[in-house]
């Protein structure tokens, strides 16, 4: 992607003024980002989905007026489970929609102006009338593209985010909105974290929310240290705490400040390896999600052009490729090659002309695990 050159998708402007003027910024309404946009999953295949075990989705039901209390199932739903589609004020849910359908998959794929190590999924909302899920905000950026029927966006940028207690949706207490416009099929508005932002169906609609990973400190330092941990024992081999020199005390529950020492050096040995780090980040980032599974793919006798599966997860650093939680050590020509690959999710036949022997095993390993896919090659 050329990040300099406008996009229709943006309003007109080019990636590199969107990263530098909106993202994590201000909001930006777009009127016809995808001109001529329609749904990319009809009603019945959406509630399909969401009936689907390995699927996550939400079924949120209350009335804007506050005359009935919110409330909140979780799927996967039985068909019965739906309220009519002419009851007004309810919200079916679907999350990652990407990882089940390649066209909203390829529909992702336009965002990858912000790093994959950021972009997450596809959401899919079907609203009747009045439907909606309240006030709110969320701690990630998000693109809301409208697909189908019209939806009201209200929006502000508030210092009160307090919510309300009584209910099972984060709701906000006090809702104090800015902006008010209506969205049509095509038209995409882009909120940055923690913008408060409510959104009404103005009868039938979808909308499509294209949403990002934002790690949150604690738990990426925690994942991490795990991750390091499995390979500690290894690292810092089987040394055994000595202390010929400890002196009699009086105060045994103190601990020794020679075991503190200890401890700090056998931690220290265990980060020692300068690439110990970015390896279990790389590897974490590219985790699959916990409902993803691949099944085994068949391999052609002569690859002539491979494709990422649609739910793979590829990135790099300067001494890795990572793909699907898994790392491998990468330079030279091959590591360019990998590098293609994550970047573009497709290589072809004068691509892989380049690849080593060693590459082309690994890329065949790939196919094998449902990894990564080949159209068939010469008998």
């Amino acid at each position: 992607m050329k990040v300099t050159k406008p996009l229709t998708l943006l309003g007109g402007i080019s990636p590199t003024e969107f990263m530098q003027r909106y993202w994590q910024r201000k909001p930006l309404l777009v009127r016809q980002a995808i001109p001529a946009f329609s749904p990319l999953l009809t009603r019945g295949e959406l509630f399909d989905l969401a009936c689907q075990d390995g699927v996550e989705s939400r079924l949120v039901m209350g009335e804007n007026a506050g005359q009935r209390d919110w409330q909140l199932q979780s799927g996967p739903f039985k068909k019965r489970d739906f309220p009519k589609l002419a009851e007004p004020d309810w919200t079916l849910l679907v999350q990652g929609v990407d990882l089940h359908n390649e066209r909203v998959a390829a529909l992702m794929q336009q965002f990858r102006f912000v790093p994959d190590a950021r972009l997450d999924d596809v959401m899919i909302s079907y609203a009747s009338d009045g439907g909606g899920v309240g006030p709110h905000f969320d701690s990630y950026d998000v693109f809301l593209l409208q697909a189908h029927g019209e939806r009201r966006w209200r929006i502000g940028r508030q210092k009160d985010l307090s919510l309300r207690e009584d209910l099972p949706l984060k709701i906000l207490e006090h809702f104090e909105p800015e902006h008010d416009w209506v969205l049509q099929p095509g038209d995409m508005l882009y909120l940055p974290p923690r913008y408060a932002h409510d959104g009404v169906a103005m009868g039938e609609c979808m909308t499509y929310s294209i949403g990002f990973r934002v790690p949150q400190s604690g738990d990426l330092a925690r994942e991490l240290l795990v991750r390091l941990s499995d390979d500690a024992e290894e690292a810092v081999g089987h040394a055994l705490y000595r202390d010929a020199e400890q002196a009699a005390v009086s105060q045994p529950g103190a601990i020794p400040s020679a075991m503190h020492d200890f401890a700090q050096a056998a931690v220290q040995r265990a980060l020692k390896d300068p690439l110990a780090l970015p390896r279990a980040l790389g590897e974490f980032m590219t985790e699959p999600k916990a409902n993803v599974w691949f099944e085994g793919g068949v391999v052609p006798r002569k690859l002539l052009s491979v494709r990422l599966d649609r739910r793979s997860r590829m990135m790099y650093d300067r001494h890795h490729v990572f793909l699907n939680g898994e790392s491998w050590r990468a330079a030279g020509v091959d590591a360019r090659l990998m590098r293609r690959l994550a970047d573009q999710r497709c290589l072809d036949v004068s691509d892989l002309a380049q690849a080593s022997p060693q590459a082309l095993k690994l890329l065949r390993a790939w196919c094998e695990d449902g990894w990564l896919h080949s159209p068939a090659g010469l008998p």
